[in-house]
């Protein structure tokens, strides 16, 4: 960005540029470029070279370098995982706010939480480097692009045709980029494909000249992107680009003092319409699977083989996990023990509802044999589908649930594509031999499946079960089915008192400690507050576990607080302060992603729910049509209660506020939502810790924007530091 910023030089950047699979570009590879030859004549030789830095420019979003998770960084100077762009854009956005707090101690990041930062802060710093970074590489793609390059190398009209596509694309990563430095740090310096690339002093320009910039820019590629939802998962398309203008709109009074509702709605309206929907299952917005989200507009992809990185969605995760916490049970191999949120957020959600009352044991490992069959289609591979011997002594019990009449199984030793070693029993008398038939079954349904291997003897008997007590409407209602949860489900409404599990066998399961694993007659299971819940029975593992959840109340809030304290006593102790648990390394299904180190799940930059909310606030602000902004705001609700029972019949700017918190909590969005609203720094709403004391106080209203680092001001003569610092 300026002359003597380590790897920030477009002409240095591209002497070591290692173009960068990311998960949205299925069929790129990975290639070195040499530094010692590299040209743009070269890195262009190739008309796949166009999509290979365009993925590059990508992948800026989810990696930092050319060697994940680190090692030939894309700049120098920064520690690659503090640099990588989500975790600083989650620095400055969440941990200013009261939606985290953070209890490590690395440099200047208590300031973030403490409002006190300077302009010397390395955070901010590798924020800003890493935003003009993205500039630099965009402005040289584009630079790379022009018709007359092209015609140059002789590109044909087909290619020319796409690469215009992709300088779109390029043009919508800057103004995102550009916009994150706007909202961040105001009066920034400004740089395009326009500028020459040399020695030379960038000049400072204003926010309202950048807000025009952003603007016509957003509104100039919309012709060139692709519409909505056509583009390959991951891209941005014409969706994306309204999205960002809707942001750009929604902010304009705090950025330009120019109140833009009008404008904000028009543009949310065109997304509303253009075909998204909101996912069914708010849990399943933040799965290791969430690329299948109808309501995913904008995402930076992640992928636990092809983006490594000690940011991103590795650092959302497992930054949120110690104390008690399982890391398995989020899908990734160890906590940091550090993210938590404070008793503010988790207030916003009713006091009776509020995310899980129960959530599943682990339970122990026991010597296992695996038992293929109609249920997950014969896949002698599927490790997770197996019997236990809870004794160890050879006798091995467990439960399938078959979906179909006349359904089959097999038994293996061992987990193995070749089933010519299964276990079966050619000749039906309920004595394995190797090699044998297919087991049959009866009538669909939930089977306890027994296997001796002292005697090569098996059973296999139908079984229904219920939920039974006093909690429990008419005392008693059949458990079914749930094929997506692939566990025996009930849902309706319960009464304040208990229930137990019971089989048609006589088998009475309760929790005699209230951990969720399931024992024979154990205590009754008490339900508290009257509702509508769903239970979960998983009869599939060794250890029999279940779920709860409330059905009427706000499902969002994803919070563990087993061994947590709400009130926040000591940053630094993980057990102060309810930890949070939205993102999960584990698909829908149950099942883990591709690596337990890395994570698969996406980042939602934008998603349709903002949509709606941002058109309900644009539409109060601008004294519009208050029906309308209802429909909006209870289109999200709704999703949140699992029906109507939460819907608001009038709404205000305060409650938008509230409810954007309950939505979006951890999704980069609060610190300029507080911002606009006039309530981040010099205010009377406070929450723990903000200003460096236990119970919150008020900071200077400078602090409402950033500092341009310290580094770059004392090197570029034309830039004026902002007001306050």
């Amino acid at each position: 960005m300026k002359k003597n910023m380590k790897n920030i030089n477009v002409v240095l950047v591209f002497a070591v540029l290692m173009l960068t699979t990311i998960g949205c570009f299925n069929d790129l590879n990975t290639i070195p470029i040499d530094e010692d030859i590299v040209t743009s004549a070269t890195v262009y030789d190739q008309p796949d070279s166009y999509r290979r830095v365009l993925a590059k420019l990508y992948a800026g979003l989810a990696v930092t370098g050319q060697d994940g998770p680190a090692g030939n960084a894309d700049i120098g100077g920064i520690d690659e995982g503090f640099g990588q762009y989500l975790r600083m854009l989650f620095y400055h956005q969440e941990l200013t706010t009261d939606e985290a707090i953070i209890g490590w101690n690395d440099q200047t990041i208590a300031d973030f939480h403490d409002q006190d930062w300077t302009a010397s802060d390395g955070f901010i710093f590798a924020f800003y480097s890493r935003l003009y970074y993205q500039i630099s590489l965009a402005n040289e793609f584009l630079r790379q692009t022009t018709d007359a390059k092209l015609s140059g190398r002789g590109v044909d009209t087909a290619l020319k045709a796409e690469v215009q596509t992709f300088r779109a694309e390029a043009r919508f990563l800057r103004a995102l980029s550009y916009w994150h430095a706007l909202d961040h740090f105001r009066n920034v310096p400004f740089v395009t494909e326009d500028d020459i690339i040399g020695n030379f002093f960038p000049d400072q320009t204003s926010a309202a000249e950048l807000f025009q910039f952003l603007e016509s820019e957003l509104k100039e590629i919309d012709s060139d992107l692709m519409n909505p939802r056509t583009n390959e998962y991951g891209r941005a398309d014409k969706a994306a680009a309204w999205m960002l203008l809707s942001k750009l709109y929604l902010n304009a009074n705090v950025y330009i003092n120019t109140p833009k509702n009008k404008e904000c709605l028009t543009y949310c309206e065109k997304v509303i319409n253009a075909g998204y929907s909101l996912e069914p299952d708010y849990q399943d917005l933040f799965t290791a699977d969430n690329n299948t989200s109808p309501e995913m507009i904008f995402p930076i992809t992640f992928d636990g083989l092809s983006t490594r990185t000690y940011g991103g969605m590795t650092f959302l995760i497992k930054a949120g996990i110690g104390g008690t916490m399982i890391p398995q049970a989020s899908g990734v191999n160890e906590g940091w023990g550090g993210l938590r949120t404070t008793p503010q957020l988790v207030q916003k959600f009713p006091s009776t509802g509020g995310g899980l009352l129960i959530d599943y044991n682990e339970g122990k490992r026991y010597p296992s044999i695996y038992v293929p069959g109609t249920f997950q289609g014969f896949d002698g591979t599927d490790v997770d589908n197996k019997i236990a011997s809870v004794k160890s002594d050879k006798i091995y019990v467990g439960y399938r649930h078959f979906t179909q009449d006349n359904g089959e199984f097999s038994v293996l030793r061992f987990p193995n594509a070749n089933l010519a070693n299964q276990l079966g029993d050619s000749n039906n008398d309920g004595i394995l031999e190797t090699g044998g038939a297919n087991i049959k079954v009866g009538p669909a349904g939930t089977y306890y499946i027994t296997v001796d291997l002292n005697t090569n003897a098996y059973t296999f008997e139908r079984v229904q079960w219920t939920v039974q007590g006093s909690a429990i409407e008419g005392g008693s209602q059949p458990l079914v089915w749930d094929e997506n949860a692939k566990k025996l489900s009930y849902k309706g409404d319960l009464l304040n008192g208990d229930f137990k599990f019971v089989s048609d066998k006589g088998l009475v399961l309760g929790d005699p400690v209230g951990d969720a694993l399931l024992a024979k007659d154990g205590a009754p299971i008490k339900i508290n507050s009257a509702g509508g819940f769903e239970i979960y029975l998983d009869l599939l593992r060794p250890d029999y576990t279940y779920k709860i959840g409330f059905l009427s109340f706000d499902n969002r809030g994803m919070f563990y607080s087993k061994g947590q304290t709400l009130d926040i006593e000591s940053i630094s102790t993980f057990s102060n302060g309810y930890a949070v648990q939205k993102y999960r390394n584990i698909k829908k299904d149950g099942s883990a992603g591709k690596d337990i180190t890395y994570p698969d799940t996406d980042f939602p930059v934008f998603r349709l729910a903002d949509a709606y909310l941002m058109a309900a606030e644009a539409i109060l602000r601008d004294n519009g049509d208050k029906a309308k902004a209802l429909g909006y705001y209870n289109k999200v609700k709704e999703r949140a209660f699992r029906g109507s029972v939460g819907n608001l019949t009038d709404i205000n700017l305060d409650e938008i506020l509230d409810e954007r918190a309950r939505e979006f909590y951890w999704e980069c969005h609060r610190r300029t939502d507080l911002v606009r609203f006039g309530k981040f720094s010099s205010t009377d709403y406070l929450w723990q810790w903000k200003g460096g004391v236990k119970d919150g106080k008020s900071v200077a209203a400078f602090y409402d924007v950033f500092p341009l680092p310290s580094a770059d001001l004392s090197a570029n003569p034309n830039l004026q530091q902002n007001d306050g610092y």
